[in-house]
C-alpha cells in the first residue's frame, strides 16, 4: 500500500511517499480502506519532535512509529473473526488517538476504539475534518463544565479546534466571542459566534468586557491578560500549553477564585458518537481550507506550519 513515511524528525521534506505492507487485522480489529485523513497541529509536533519531550513517548532519536496521522475517514475492507461491533463495507470515521498511522491508504484499529459509523450528511472529507479539533473542544469545553447563558470567549476561533469550539460552545447555549484575524471575521460569525474581535485591530483584554470562560486554543495568548479578562469565579482553558504556563495555571488554581486547566486530552468513543449525532443535526459542520492529495502531504505541512490556515488542512486519499 501507498503511506508517507518518515524515518526522522525534521522538516516537512522528512516526509516520503512509499510502498509499504498492508496490515492484516488481527482477531479483534477492522482493517479501514482510508479515503481521507487531515493535517493537524499534532503531526507538525509530532514530525519536528517540538517539544523535545515527543522523543520520550514516540522515540528519542528517531520516530518509533513511521507513519504520523491522528484522523480518517474511510470504508471497513475485512473485520478479525472476533469483531461483533463493525461489518464489512460500513463506511466510519473517527481518530487513532496515539496510535497514529492514517498517512496511508489502510489502517487496523481495535472494533472498540474511538470510531463510529459516518454520518450521511457529510463526504469523507468533511468527516475526515472533525476528529482532531472536535475532541479536543468537547473534551475541554466539558471539562470546564461549560453552562447555558456563560460568556465564553475563544481565541484562535478560525483553527482546527477554535471552529468546533464555537460550534460546540453554541450546542451548550454559551454566549460566545471569537477572536481571530481580520480575513476570517467572517467565517467565524457564520459558524454562529455573538460577536468577533480582530486582534490585528482590538486587544480583548483592554475593552473592558470579562468572560465566565476563556478558551486559548492555540497558546498564543497572553496568560495575564486572560487571567485578568476572567470574571471573579472565571475559568481558563489552555488547550496548547507549554510548561511554563501550565505551572502559571497550578499556582493561579491554587492562590486564587480563577481556575486553569490544560493537560492532554482524554478521547473516548462516546465523543465520537457524539460529534456525529450534532453532525446529523446540522449542529456541527467542518471547515476545511485546503484538500492535498498523499503525494503532496509535505505542501499541506508546510501550509500548517505557517499557521494562518482556516478549520482544517485534508488529506485525500485515492
Amino acid at each position: 500500500m501507498k503511506a508517507i513515511v518518515y524515518t526522522k524528525y525534521g522538516p516537512p521534506e522528512v516526509l516520503i511517499l512509499r510502498e509499504v505492507g498492508k496490515p492484516v487485522p488481527g482477531d479483534n480489529e477492522i482493517l479501514i480502506r482510508i479515503h481521507a485523513t487531515a493535517v493537524s497541529s499534532g503531526d507538525i509536533r509530532l514530525r519536528k519532535a517540538d517539544p523535545f519531550a515527543v522523543r520520550f513517548f514516540f522515540g528519542l532519536t528517531k520516530p518509533k512509529r513511521t507513519i504520523l496521522g491522528f484522523s480518517l475517514a474511510g470504508e471497513i475492507e475485512a473485520t478479525g473473526k472476533n469483531v461483533k461491533l463493525f461489518k464489512e463495507g460500513e463506511k466510519v470515521f473517527g481518530t487513532t488517538g496515539l496510535n497514529i498511522g492514517t498517512y496511508a491508504q489502510y489502517k487496523c484499529l481495535p472494533e472498540n476504539g474511538l470510531l463510529t459509523t459516518k454520518p450521511l450528511n457529510m463526504n469523507y472529507e468533511e468527516v475526515a475534518a472533525i476528529p482532531f479539533g472536535g475532541t479536543a473542544a468537547l473534551y475541554f469545553l466539558r471539562k470546564g463544565n461549560i453552562k447555558r447563558g456563560q460568556k465564553v470567549l475563544i481565541y484562535g476561533a478560525s483553527g482546527a479546534v477554535g471552529t468546533a469550539a464555537i460550534q460546540l460552545a453554541k450546542y451548550f447555549g454559551a454566549e460566545v466571542t471569537g477572536v481571530c484575524s481580520t480575513t476570517n471575521l467572517e467565517m467565524v460569525k457564520s459558524l454562529g459566534a455573538d460577536m468577533v474581535i480582530d486582534y490585528t485591530i482590538t486587544d480583548f483584554s483592554k475593552n473592558g468586557e470579562t468572560y465566565d470562560i476563556i478558551f486559548d486554543t492555540v497558546g498564543k495568548s497572553s496568560f495575564s491578560d486572560c487571567i485578568r479578562s476572567l470574571n471573579s469565579n472565571g475559568l481558563l482553558i489552555l488547550a496548547s500549553a507549554g510548561m511554563s504556563q501550565m505551572f502559571k495555571g497550578l499556582w493561579t488554581s491554587i492562590t486564587s477564585s480563577k481556575k486553569v486547566i490544560s493537560g492532554v486530552i482524554k478521547e473516548k468513543t462516546e465523543d465520537i458518537i457524539f460529534l456525529k449525532e450534532l453532525i446529523e443535526k446540522g449542529k456541527l459542520k467542518a471547515v476545511i481550507d485546503r484538500i492535498y492529495p498523499l503525494e503532496q502531504i509535505a505542501d499541506a505541512h508546510r501550509y500548517v506550519e505557517m499557521g494562518h490556515k482556516k478549520g482544517n488542512v485534508v488529506i485525500k486519499i485515492v
